[in-house]
């Protein structure tokens, strides 16, 4: 396989990208209040391995180191996120000096060389003091994230003009209220699908809050799609495909891109008569204009009809869906490898907005990684990422309007429920010593970037 810059648009923007909780570490430094990650990885069975975020990899005190090695990679964007309770300990009120010093200090070092911030608000954690009061569950929670949005682009505006709301409402909503496998651990059915709601009213607000304070700002929304394909032609497994697409996918594209959610997707949920109580205004909020739309792809969903329901199902009101393992090469989280079907939900993207760039926000592979006389020799996910940046090159070849590619992630850290037991950085971490070790897959990008391969 062959792909390189060439194939790309000059303009077209490559990068990696991080989260908070996942690689600051620092939890109760400077100001910063808990976070529901941080209630969830303190219960007993939460978290695979029993770790918690509470160093992960120690970013908040290297992070000019781990700036500087973006840049000896050759990276010129970098996606991280912000954590609320680090600028807002209580979900309220004014700004936490502490940590927009921190935000200030990391965006500044990235623009000194030549990286361009890209920021997202919330990735996942949320407040502990607002889950108190109801979490995403109530609607006070989108006023409040309207609020954080407005103060810190207040205190970081002049530094990064590139904003992104919410990453994978579908993972805070079904996998935080509907299956309880992510924090705040809740198992309450179809009624997660109010925090779906009230996420997306709380970017609609937030997109409203960054444009007052900085007009100029360019402003989107992180969505995970799947491309969702039926296991056969049967009616029974069409319909398993149309209920996983629209709960996965249109139940956000729609009212993002469309204005309304659909309709199909409410009745699945036994839900209609809750989300049309809701005020008629929502739609609109909901549906601000946006700047660009980040996708995060990973994997692809084949699924059938099957016979019982699965307790607890991220998927409430489709529970009993069977998802088909096809034969495809999986990695270490037992996804599927399908690069095809990012082109598949990028079109699915387009279809709704034709005119709105699209960015992958998101994109990579878990593997077992050892390091050995200094280097990791990881081409199983080098041969991912290639796949994967050709799946772009087609892309933009077909005419979509994909604007850049962020690799997931720059370095191993705290894989969510996995612990530290999942690794997915292009550049390996030794928990132990906090020792960075770029793997064949950064090089690989690295080489690709500077065009030395």
């Amino acid at each position: 396989m062959s792909v390189s810059l060439d194939d790309f648009p000059r303009e077209f923007v490559w990068g990696t990208a991080t989260a908070a909780y996942q690689i600051e570490g620092a939890v109760d430094e400077d100001g910063r209040g808990p976070s529901i990650w941080d209630t969830f990885a303190a219960t007993d069975g939460a978290i695979s391995d029993g770790a918690t975020g509470e160093l992960a990899d120690d970013h908040y005190h290297r992070y000019d180191d781990d700036v500087q090695l973006m840049a000896g990679l050759g990276l010129k964007a970098y996606r991280f996120s912000i954590s609320w309770p680090r600028i807002q300990p209580d979900g309220t009120g004014a700004a936490n000096p502490a940590g927009v010093d921190f935000y200030r200090r990391l965006a500044t070092s990235l623009l000194e060389r030549g990286i361009t911030p890209y920021a997202t608000l919330y990735h996942w954690d949320l407040p502990e003091a607002l889950e108190a009061r109801g979490g995403w569950l109530a609607r006070e929670t989108a006023d409040r994230f309207a609020e954080y949005a407005r103060v810190t682009v207040e205190a970081l505006g002049d530094l990064v003009t590139n904003w992104i709301t919410l990453n994978e409402p579908w993972c805070s909503a079904f996998l935080g209220y509907a299956s309880g496998h992510h924090a705040p651990g809740k198992r309450l059915g179809s009624t997660a699908s109010h925090a779906a709601h009230h996420l997306l009213l709380a970017h609609g607000g937030a997109v409203e809050a960054i444009r007052a304070v900085s007009p100029a700002a360019r402003v989107g929304i992180t969505l995970n799609l799947y491309s969702v394909k039926a296991a056969s032609d049967s009616a029974a497994d069409l319909d398993a495909a149309r209920r996983i697409d629209g709960l996965q996918n249109r139940l956000f594209l729609d009212p993002l891109l469309l204005g309304s959610y659909p309709a199909d997707v409410l009745a699945d949920l036994g839900e209609t008569d809750w989300f049309a109580s809701n005020p008629a205004s929502d739609p609109v909020r909901i549906a601000a204009p946006l700047d660009f739309l980040g996708v995060n792809y990973y994997s692809r969903h084949t699924v059938r009809a099957g016979d019982s329901a699965e307790p607890d199902s991220a998927n409430p009101g489709s529970e009993s869906v069977e998802f088909v393992d096809t034969g495809a090469p999986r990695t270490l989280m037992d996804w599927p490898i399908h690069p095809e079907g990012m082109l598949d939900v990028l079109e699915q993207a387009h279809e709704r907005q034709p005119d709105l760039p699209l960015f992958i926000t998101e994109n990579g592979s878990a593997y077992e990684d050892v390091v050995l006389g200094g280097t990791v020799d990881d081409e199983a996910r080098r041969d991912y990422l290639e796949k994967h940046v050709a799946a772009c090159a087609a892309a933009v070849r077909r005419g979509l309007p994909l604007a850049g590619y962020f690799a997931w992630s720059l370095m191993d850290n705290f894989e969510w429920a996995w612990g530290y037991s999942r690794r997915f950085g292009l550049v390996h971490v030794d928990y132990e010593t906090q020792e960075r070790t770029v793997k064949k897959s950064g090089r690989w990008y690295s080489e690709f970037l500077t065009q030395k391969g």
